[in-house]
């Protein structure tokens, strides 16, 4: 095996270390992510408890005033009652009476239903409030553990890199410019040996004077088809 190749197969073991310690960087970002969600969601209903508590006292507050506007306009009623003598002016006097009665009924009923409303949302708020503060208790302690592991994955990354950034050092830079385009795809592997007289990864033919300049340890070639670097293995 040529020291070139030897040089770029030790970096690509360097970068699959690399790549892994990403992945489980994003693996705790993922579990961050879903931690948020949660919160928001029990953050998102309790907000909208509260909106419909400020909604429905709102209502209470008017109603109420309502009612007592009524009640006010009932006993000026019940005065102009007790004064009147003439029966057709008493009837008149009692037909207000009653019509204000079913009104303070019909309100005092409809009060008392939002009286009871307000009470239940609020007691719904305490349990969402309650429920999102168990949940900040229970969340502090994960995030606590992914921030640690965070912090141990990222020490082993700087070092990872570090190491990478040696290999990379020695390979030659016409090889490590094709080597580094090619990893910026994302590919999972740059190097690929050859197999038989195909790629190791898309099994696409290779040319006889490529394959055997490969072959030979003569050249790192790339795939025409897929891209990778094909390299003779043994």
């Amino acid at each position: 095996m040529s020291p070139d190749l030897e040089a770029v197969l030790a970096l690509q073991a360097e970068d699959t270390i690399v790549a892994q310690l990403n992945g489980k960087l994003r693996a705790i970002d993922a579990k961050l992510k879903a931690l948020d969600g949660e919160r928001a969601q029990l953050e998102e209903s309790l907000a909208r408890a509260r909106s419909t508590a400020e909604q429905e006292e709102k209502k209470r507050r008017e109603l109420a005033i309502k009612v007592e506007d009524h009640k006010a306009m009932q006993e000026r009623n019940l005065a102009t009652l007790d004064v009147v003598r003439k029966p057709k002016e008493a009837t008149a006097a009692m037909a207000q009476v009653d019509m204000l009665k079913k009104v303070l009924t019909q309100e005092e009923s409809e009060l008392h239903s939002l009286s009871l409303r307000v009470h239940d949302v609020h007691h719904a708020i305490d349990g969402q409030q309650k429920a999102l503060d168990e949940l900040d208790a229970r969340q502090q302690e994960q995030r606590a553990a992914h921030a640690a592991e965070r912090a141990g994955i990222e020490a082993e990354l700087a070092k990872a890199k570090s190491v990478r950034n040696e290999r990379a050092a020695h390979v030659p830079k016409s090889i490590l410019l094709k080597y580094e385009r090619i990893l910026s795809r994302n590919t999972s592997n740059v190097l690929y040996p050859l197999r038989g007289q195909a790629c190791g990864r898309c099994d696409t033919a290779i040319p006889m004077q490529r394959r055997n300049a490969i072959a030979a340890g003569r050249a790192i070639d790339v795939c025409e088809a897929c891209g990778v670097l094909l390299y003779a293995a043994g």
